[in-house]
């Protein structure tokens, strides 16, 4: 066989495979924590609550519009959905409604974040990550990500400090073990 025609069968399984490993990897790091049954801590915040804050004359800005719901709590459920299927610029586009709605709200931007790195717009994301933290400097979460973006462009040293303040937040937390795996990964 043609050695370039090998070259590019085998740069295509590659690709193939190292996809799915990024995506097997990065997976985990952002499954939801569970909630314990009996905890002291004050419950998780939930759908409804995050968008009570949103001013209801915004969501007419929205129009008549069919591409997007009128509800955030429809938005922010189409744009998880988008999320979870792949489909990164949908989601994309229901997240950064969300963000217009509520542009204060951490978790958003976190998301945003994330799936505008998915969609390769790395930079976006980066600044949209840097927002969040901006806006609540104590979410652990969006450090977690803000690690795991910068550690995909190759700002290792940036990378580390982000996994650092994600660890030392609350290191026994879901989020702090797995900002502990990643800075393993790239190397303390």
């Amino acid at each position: 066989m043609n050695k370039s025609v090998t070259f590019w069968i085998s740069m295509t399984v590659f690709q193939v495979a190292f996809g799915f490993a990024v995506f097997a990897i990065t997976r985990d790091y952002y499954k939801p924590e569970p909630v314990a049954a009996a905890s002291s801590e004050p419950p998780a915040v939930t759908t409804a609550d995050r968008f009570s804050s949103i001013d209801p004359s915004l969501i007419t800005t929205l129009g008549n519009n069919t591409a997007f719901p009128q509800d955030p709590l429809e938005i922010s459920r189409q744009a998880d959905e988008s999320f979870v299927r792949g489909d990164y610029v949908r989601a994309v586009e229901l997240y950064g409604k969300l963000a217009e709605l509520d542009p204060g709200n951490v978790d958003t931007l976190n998301n945003l974040g994330l799936t505008l790195h998915y969609t390769g717009r790395s930079e976006e994301a980066l600044q949209k990550l840097n927002e969040g933290i901006a806006a609540d400097p104590n979410y652990q979460r969006i450090w977690l990500t803000l690690g795991f973006v910068n550690s995909s462009v190759g700002n290792i040293q940036a990378a580390r400090e982000a996994l650092n303040t994600a660890m030392a937040m609350d290191p026994d937390s879901d989020v702090g073990r797995s900002a502990s795996r990643m800075l393993k990964e790239i190397g303390e």
